[in-house]
């Protein structure tokens, strides 16, 4: 079924309830579902339920005084599409309009450190900088969107005299900058370290990034990535599970939502919920950390902020507390928002996060009576469930 809604009038404040069948995930396929909302998000609805294979059985004006009445406001109705008409994927995401390999390694765009500063505080393990690089001069501009990454190739060569080969980083800044100009671009870097036959090995293009001073020049390849976008609708709801560096792309999003500069500059005004999960071991190695409880007590309606600081904090069971342990704590609340078809969920940080997030998942589904290893790949299929790890 279409509703034509024209031109709505912003103080439109009627409201309508879709019924629908075969719609949701896991066992909701199978019932009866209601959704009511205000009429300028009955289209989204709308296309919503049909893109995803739901089968729309009726669209009822809620605003008498008995409830439900069929609903003749809107438009006429055509008839529910059938499931097997439906595309596989919903139109949640635009990827028309995201730039990609705009700079390749063979020409690669030569961009200007102009800050790089660390982010730990005082007693941080390791270490991690905040890196900005100036982007003016290039033809074409190079030009990025929330959720993807660049390529950097690190000057000198390696072990067998060849150049280095470019390591890709996931953007911390949104598409403005971190100055607001559109012509910067900024990373969250941490300087990779390991041990082999008694040696510390500090990673080639991590340690490039960390020691690069400002002026320096730079060969920056992309941008590249779609899998991370936040979705189109201003109304949807985000959860965001990082841990470390893993934080970059939540940043963008989450300025992009709450930044006061940002809010004004983009015309994207987000009205619907954010929760972000960030694992880090110290509170000194949280990463934005200022920034993110002021957007908690400036916009508390809109954004919820978890931790799970690994050693200082413990689990229900006495051992330290994870950002999977979080998850479980949350479970029911975090499925109480994946049941709301405009809900999406961004995975990013080290691939080790992975298992322990799934587990942590199935358990919670199973609680619910649900098949985890059913439903994200019909997450996944419906372009709602995120990941990105390393």
């Amino acid at each position: 079924m279409r509703v034509s809604t024209g031109r709505a009038i912003q103080s439109d404040s009627r409201m309508f309830t879709v019924v629908v069948e075969g719609f949701g995930i896991g066992r909701q396929r199978q019932a009866e579902r209601r959704f009511t909302v205000p009429y300028n998000q009955l289209q989204g609805l709308m296309q919503s339920i049909a893109q995803q294979g739901g089968r729309i059985r009726a669209v009822l004006a809620a605003d008498g005084p008995g409830g439900d009445t069929p609903a003749a406001a809107p438009a006429p109705a055509a008839p529910a599409p059938k499931a097997k008409a439906a595309p596989s994927k919903p139109a949640a995401v635009s990827h028309a309009d995201v730039p990609v390999n705009l700079y390749k390694p063979k020409d690669p765009f030569i961009g200007t450190v102009t800050e790089n500063y660390s982010l730990l505080a005082d007693g941080a393990i390791g270490r991690v900088n905040h890196i900005t690089f100036d982007l003016k001069g290039g033809d074409p501009q190079l030009h990025y969107v929330e959720g993807q990454s660049i390529g950097i190739i690190p000057d000198g060569t390696d072990a067998n005299g060849k150049p280095n080969k470019l390591r890709l980083y996931s953007i911390a800044s949104t598409r403005h900058g971190d100055n607001l100009a559109g012509d910067t671009v900024s990373l969250c870097v941490r300087q990779l370290q390991y041990e082999k036959d008694g040696e510390t090995i500090n990673g080639v293009c991590s340690t490039f990034l960390c020691d690069i001073e400002p002026g320096a020049k730079v060969k920056i390849t992309g941008p590249v990535g779609k899998e991370m976008l936040l979705p189109a609708d201003e109304d949807a709801n985000v959860i965001m599970l990082a841990t470390g560096t893993g934080i970059a792309p939540m940043r963008t999003y989450l300025r992009r939502m709450f930044e006061p500069s940002e809010r004004e500059k983009n015309g994207w005004t987000f009205k619907g919920k954010a929760w972000l999960f960030m694992g880090s071991p110290t509170t000194a190695n949280l990463l934005y950390d200022d920034d993110f409880n002021r957007y908690q007590t400036e916009f508390p309606d809109n954004f919820r902020y978890t931790k799970a600081i690994s050693r200082e904090q413990q689990n229900a069971s006495g051992g330290r507390m994870y950002i999977q342990d979080r998850v479980s704590e949350n479970a029911e609340e975090i499925f109480s928002w994946i049941e709301n078809p405009k809900t999406h969920v961004y995975m990013c940080g080290l691939r080790g996060m992975e298992p322990g997030i799934d587990e942590a998942m199935a358990t919670a589904a199973a609680a619910k009576g649900l098949n985890w290893a059913e439903l994200r790949p019909q997450l996944k299929k419906a372009e709602r469930w995120h990941v990105e790890t390393y």
